[in-house]
């Protein structure tokens, strides 16, 4: 796994099927606020973006059950 330093703090980088991917962990670790990614997931777009994602890329998906937790959100 590769690193880039971005603004002092180390960022992950992996490669997969020659794309490159970053760790939001890592940038959220960097501004220490590790709250960030848990308001980031709880917003409706977010979970509007997974659970379209998951549909397009998991064919296990259960649809009915992420439709209750979007509800909730």
């Amino acid at each position: 796994m590769a690193k880039i330093k971005v603004q002092n703090a180390e960022i992950s980088v992996v490669s997969y099927n020659d794309n490159d991917y970053i760790s939001l962990t890592d940038m959220t670790r960097s501004q220490m606020q590790d709250h960030i990614i848990f308001r980031w997931l709880s917003l409706k777009s977010t979970l509007e973006y997974i659970g379209e994602w998951e549909i397009l890329y998991n064919p296990h998906f259960n649809c009915t059950e992420f439709g209750t937790i979007k509800n909730m959100a």
